[in-house]
């Protein structure tokens, strides 16, 4: 690959996001896109007419640098109440940016140059891309498909333990995981939270899709498991939970001594943000348990009727255990590049999926995949399903 001009040496590789290209090309081409992770409804109208009220109200200026006091303990009662961990909105709580400034944050503020940070891999884009800015290295644990169709990706217990070494700084674990649609289980989470005491580590959990979980799935957060309360940050955000991604409004709880590092980072990269969407995103928090538990039985109805479409089209499904996001085998339907493919499946069959292989340290462990997201109405899910079928169906 070309040295890109100016561009520092930490950044050479990281071109365009992925989701920027391909809404492009779902822009250009008309294809319907079921790409790039967001709604396209907007969410409760409680939480919308708060954030005009709080406009109307005068609330446009520059918040409090940790986030408004409101937020923070709308944030410490919502960790209470669905997980059942305290935090001090005082010292514990840091309103971010959306969790992808929590995340960067975090590691700009607690990696030193050198260190180690394992992940589950495949990972969010941005989490290479923040682990480079730190001038860490990124030491990747490999999550397989399951190799019947059914169940769960796994992770070799043996491989996560050889990640950990005398250079290890964090973990950074997402759970509901994107792009899999892994839950990890509390025996999973046991093991992880064993290795960061052993070694000393921080560990940095993304919860983005903490109400996303579908089946009577649990959600176990590690900063509630025995000895990790003092070394964990969770980070999570409104985006997922309300459907709101473009307010951006996020936050991290912890311990005092890492929420004060992650916070001197932050503080210099968008200082503050989103004043007016911070007592709206209270609002949803506080908001009643049929909201959520109704959101969820919605998505996994939605879920249900793209996975169905994507089965019929003839692909094999990995169905998710959360997120918002399927994944199928392309092989199933005679490709074998995931990148190739999801270029060419606007015109060949006028819908925008993203290749997993973007996803991935090594492209070859994902090039036989690509995710496509159900968090759309469901005329279009029909409508996008129904396209594939009539392009790959058999």
């Amino acid at each position: 690959m070309a040295r890109v001009p100016y561009l520092t040496s930490r950044l050479q590789g990281f071109g365009t996001s992925i989701f920027a290209e391909m809404s492009a090309l779902a822009v250009k081409t008309g294809a319907l896109n079921l790409g790039q992770g967001f709604p396209d409804t907007d969410g409760p109208t409680e939480v919308s007419e708060a954030a005009i009220a709080a406009i109307r109200a005068g609330a446009n200026q520059y918040p409090p640098g940790p986030g408004t006091d409101d937020l923070r303990e709308a944030v410490a009662e919502h960790q209470q109440r669905f997980w059942n961990l305290s935090f001090d909105p005082a010292s514990e709580i840091l309103i971010t940016a959306g969790a992808t400034e929590a995340l960067a944050a975090s590691l700009l503020g607690l990696c030193e140059t050198g260190d180690e940070v394992v992940v589950f891999d495949p990972t969010y884009d941005s989490y290479a891309a923040g682990i480079a800015l730190a001038g860490a290295r990124m030491r990747g644990v490999l999550l397989r498909p399951p190799a019947d169709g059914s169940g769960s990706f796994w992770f070799d217990e043996e491989e996560l333990r050889r990640a950990f070494n005398p250079k290890t700084r964090l973990i950074l674990l997402n759970t509901p995981h994107n792009p899999t649609g892994k839950v990890f289980t509390k025996e999973e989470l046991t093991l992880v939270a064993e290795l960061c005491q052993e070694h000393d580590v921080i560990a940095v959990t993304d919860e983005v899709y903490e109400h996303l979980l579908f089946d009577g799935r649990q959600h176990h957060s590690l900063a509630g498991l025995p000895g990790m309360a003092d070394r964990t940050l969770t980070v999570s955000s409104g985006g997922k939970s309300f459907s709101f991604t473009g307010w951006k409004i996020g936050w991290a709880c912890g311990p005092a001594p890492i929420v004060n590092a992650v916070k001197t980072a932050k503080q210099f990269l968008t200082f503050v943000n989103g004043a007016p969407f911070q007592p709206a995103i209270a609002t949803g928090l506080r908001l009643g348990d049929d909201y959520f538990e109704q959101f969820t039985s919605d998505l996994q109805n939605k879920r249900d009727l793209l996975g169905g479409l994507l089965e019929s089209a003839g692909f094999d499904v990995f169905q998710p255990e959360g997120t918002y996001f399927t994944t199928v085998d392309i092989r199933s339907v005679g490709a074998t590049d995931s990148i190739d493919f999801c270029l060419g499946l606007p015109e060949r069959a006028g819908v925008v999926a993203v290749p997993s292989a973007v996803f991935y340290q090594d492209q070859r462990d994902g090039q036989h995949l690509a995710r496509f997201c159900f968090a759309k109405n469901d005329a279009m899910l029909a409508d996008a399903g129904q396209r594939l079928v009539d392009a790959f169906g058999r």
